[in-house]
């Protein structure tokens, strides 16, 4: 079974296999005239789903046979005639049906010997990406594990793929998962999604996660992934991850190119544009939106090793006439997962092949993003690991070493590479030897380049506000300290955010990301001789105390915690000096007031009580 999960594919230029056993180009469909000219009058997504829905009947009658032929109670079913109907139905309605996305289905994991419980929550969301945490229910206090980030593939299957990277990740690591969404489900009016959108939905993730993240990323991603820190490096973002991991990704094709490089290279992105792109149909939520179905992703996934696939049939055909329920319940689970696929976006699906497979751009230095050149010689701090498979078909061996070519100035110290010999692609990050072998390898070295051991601890009960205290201010803190309880708790005019993060309008489900924040304690009175101050007067700011630092103290906090700080207000104040809880719950009045003209806050410090809600934050740190 592990030379047959060898050819689940993540690579975008996956229509290979179609184009081997299909000449698409010679068959035309007719064309509209006038303003839908050029458009297919009818397209292949179109006469898929009306294939579907005209076996629908059918398979309705062969479910209803094989559940009249299972029923103990029919003298029948314990019959091999009986078994043979039953069998030959199940078949029939398991390779006609449409599969859903799968379940992840992780409960429960071990943390330090004792079993404890596994709670899915979203913890950020964009119309085209869930960031799913799996919380765990570990009982008293204990040191933080460090945060990584999977960075699932969106070429084709479910992030559920990656079930078993997650499990193995479990024990030692607070875990998120890009959980993406399939195409045809995001309405038309959530906007676009490309190569561009990708980068910014990672550095969007990293910051919300805050600092001393580690980001792993599984095939496709590599190059997004790669994108994204060297555009925070860049910029000296201070989210960025502490260290990366690159798994079986096509950093460079032109080294040891597979048959999928070969094809992306041959055809060139104008055939893909022709041949395997199409239009959502009615009824599905994304109708009109352009996509690269998934029907045809698994097209091409069955038709690399059709043999193998009605060979398996065949045998599961058999297993269950002679009632042998283990092999075919192991056959049910594994196809459950494979043949669950999802719909690209085109313009996502036509970059990526463009930029990786066709121009190879990031190897060459031509890569950008948002106009920016993606550079990853400036990456300097993020520590490098690299996994591949040695019989992995899909990203050859040396496509994703070639990542350490391309970052000269990081230290060799924080580079590593692991080459895993018997495995395919599905091995690097799936399977027995991944568990025991990979996965140690990836936690030692995430453990290796942790942020300096702090005294960090897990709180799992909220602390009281009686009990809420702010850090101690250091030395040079203390002159502000005394300002700190000037901060007035009247509000001002409502807010009107004037920073908007990467230039785009923030999508309509951002409002789900992050749930209130309660109210934290109060701010301390104003002295007598500021009871009188009006609100702060930005004119009148005389510029940053000496609370705002030039870096940060440690790590990081996410100051989008509080309620009315996004992605791009956070990242305002970091490039303002303030990176903590701490800073915000002193702002004095005179801080408040520059600050909120630094920042383009509008008076929201205030008026969204920034300061009660760093404070009780700080509190929790």
């Amino acid at each position: 079974m592990d030379a047959e999960r060898a050819g689940i594919a993540f690579s975008q230029a996956r229509p290979a296999p179609v184009a081997t056993r299909f000449d698409w180009p010679a068959f035309q469909w007719p064309s509209f005239e006038g303003p839908l000219m050029g458009m297919p009058a009818l397209s292949y997504y179109l006469w898929y789903e009306l294939n579907h829905a005209a076996v629908s009947p059918l398979r309705l009658a062969a479910d209803t046979t094989r559940l009249y032929f299972k029923n103990p109670l029919n003298p029948l079913a314990h019959t091999e005639l009986g078994r043979t109907i039953a069998a030959a139905c199940s078949v029939f309605e398991r390779t006609t049906r449409r599969y859903g996305k799968p379940a992840f289905d992780l409960p429960k994991t071990v943390v330090d010997g004792a079993t404890v419980d596994v709670t899915e929550r979203i913890v950020w969301q964009r119309p085209f990406c869930d960031l799913v945490h799996f919380q765990r229910a570990i009982p008293g206090p204990r040191k933080a594990d460090a945060k990584v980030l999977i960075v699932a593939p969106m070429s084709g299957h479910y992030a559920t793929l990656l079930r078993g990277t997650v499990e193995a990740m479990l024990p030692g690591h607070e875990v998120y998962i890009t959980d993406w969404i399939d195409a045809r489900m995001v309405p038309l009016s959530e906007g676009s999604f490309d190569l561009d959108d990708y980068v910014d939905y990672v550095i969007e993730m990293l910051h919300h996660l805050g600092g001393d993240t580690h980001v792993i990323a599984v095939c496709q991603p590599s190059v997004p992934v790669f994108a994204a820190v060297a555009r925070m490096e860049a910029e000296k973002d201070p989210y960025a991850p502490r260290s990366m991991t690159l798994m079986g990704g096509p950093v460079d094709t032109r080294r040891n190119p597979t048959v999928v490089n070969t094809l992306a290279q041959e055809r060139g992105i104008d055939w893909f544009r022709r041949n395997v792109i199409t239009t959502v149909p009615f009824p599905h939520p994304g109708v009109m939106r352009q996509v690269y179905p998934g029907f045809l992703q698994l097209t091409g996934f069955m038709t690399m090793n059709l043999d193998r696939h009605v060979d398996a049939h065949k045998a599961l055909y058999q297993n269950l006439v002679k009632g042998d329920g283990d092999s075919a319940q192991k056959h049910i689970e594994f196809y459950d997962e494979y043949l669950a696929v999802m719909d690209l976006t085109a313009e996502f699906y036509l970059q990526t092949v463009d930029t990786v497979f066709v121009r190879h751009a990031l190897p060459k230095g031509e890569m950008t993003h948002r106009g920016e050149k993606v550079d990853p010689g400036v990456i300097r701090n993020v520590a490098l690991l690299t996994v591949e498979g040695e019989n992995d078909d899909i990203s050859g061996v040396g496509q994703t070493q070639a990542a350490h070519d391309l970052t000269p100035n990081l230290p060799a110290s924080m580079k590593e590479h692991y080459l895993q010999v018997g495995v395919g692609h599905y091995g690097v990050f799936n399977g027995s030897r991944f568990r025991s072998e990979i996965a140690p390898r990836i936690a030692a070295f995430i453990e290796r380049h942790r942020k300096p051991a702090r005294a960090e601890r897990v709180k799992r009960e909220e602390p009281r506000v009686s009990e809420l205290k702010v850090p101690e201010p250091k030395a040079a803190e203390t002159k502000v300290e005394a300002k700190a309880e000037a901060a007035s708790k009247a509000a001002t005019a409502p807010a009107a955010s004037s920073v908007v993060a990467f230039e785009r309008p923030k999508p309509k489900r951002e409002a789900a990301a992050k749930p209130p924040l309660e109210a934290g304690p109060a701010p301390a009175a104003p002295k007598a001789a500021e009871a009188k101050a009006a609100a702060p007067d930005p004119a009148a700011a005389k510029g940053p105390s000496a609370l705002f630092l030039a870096a940060p103290d440690g790590t990081v906090d996410d100051l989008a915690l509080i309620d009315g700080v996004g992605p791009a207000l956070a990242r305002a104040m970091n490039e303002a000096g303030v990176y903590h809880f701490w800073q915000i719950a002193r702002l004095s009045k005179d801080d408040i007031s520059w600050l909120d003209e630094k920042i383009g806050a509008e008076g929201r410090i205030l008026s969204e009580k920034w300061i009660n809600q760093a404070a009780k934050l700080a509190a929790r740190a």
